[in-house]
């Protein structure tokens, strides 16, 4: 953002064409009156190294990182936060003024945010977390529950050694469930969190007995697409208060647009009906 060059940043990973964040950003950027651009970018694997010299000459400031990216551009990076070595990916990087590439994870952050406007009443002592799957969603958030001082985690995965691979990693705090027993991981739990694609539009349902939630437990579903999931409507119906999984999407995207472009922007009502305004 010096010499007055119009400062640029944008998504990149490949595919990048479904992204929602460049219609985020520009709502974002005009919204502010900022003279920037935000752009979907489809680099191939082979491209990237080049890409991360390139893109700062061009005057990209910093950009958000899909997959199959998340992994990779750790070790290009100059600075990795430890929130972004914990979590094994990095979804958000920026250029510093000295030109070194500064990568960051804010889906804990994210995650977090977007839980704390759904269910303001939640507290971390509330009584033990449940959490479906182990994949780069699921470590973004083991990592912020354990930030937050959650005392019991109970973890449920289709493959068992995958979560039992991220108990060894983050700590006794985790006990981890077969996947025939995933319904007795929800029963008694505060909180709940999809973490998989299960009930995405175009994938399968998440089919795991749900007659362990308890009224008045938090059940937060990270898919978007459809944002009524069988998880969502089946926890509104058992008294559950429900969280869909754009909330997370605008939340982590808001501190990589103050790094880049100097303003925190608001994540409220308004920026939701901008996003799904075409989905």
């Amino acid at each position: 953002m010096t010499n007055n060059r119009i400062p640029l940043a944008g998504v990149i990973g490949s595919p990048v064409s479904h992204s929602l964040s460049p219609r985020l950003h520009t709502y974002w950027l005009r919204r502010h009156a900022i003279a920037g651009y935000y752009i979907p970018m489809d680099i191939a694997q082979e491209d990237l190294p080049t890409a991360l010299k390139t893109l700062p000459m061009l005057g990209f400031v910093g950009i958000n990182v899909t997959i199959p990216h998340k992994v990779a551009v750790l070790s290009l990076a100059d600075t990795v936060t430890d929130r972004a070595s914990l979590i094994g990916a990095a979804n958000t990087l920026t250029w510093q003024k000295d030109g070194r590439l500064f990568a960051d994870n804010t889906d804990g952050q994210g995650f977090m945010d977007s839980l704390r406007a759904g269910a303001p009443d939640w507290t971390p002592d509330m009584g033990p977390a449940a959490v479906i799957g182990a994949g780069g969603a699921a470590r973004a958030v083991l990592s912020a529950l354990i930030a937050a001082n959650v005392p019991s985690i109970r973890l449920t995965n289709r493959t068992r050694t995958r979560a039992e691979a991220l108990r060894a990693e983050f700590g006794n705090r985790i006990e981890v469930f077969d996947w025939v027993q995933a319904g007795n991981a929800l029963d008694g739990a505060a909180l709940i969190v999809n973490t998989t694609s299960l009930g995405m539009t175009g994938k399968p349902e998440l089919r795991i007995p749900l007659d362990g939630l308890s009224p008045g437990s938090v059940v937060l579903d990270l898919v978007y697409s459809p944002l009524e999931t069988r998880l969502l409507n089946e926890a509104r119906e058992a008294g559950c208060i429900a969280v869909d999984g754009l909330g997370m999407l605008l939340h982590q995207g808001a501190p990589g647009f103050e790094r880049w472009f100097g303003v925190r922007p608001t994540v409220d009502e308004e920026t939701r009906k901008v996003v799904l305004r075409q989905t």
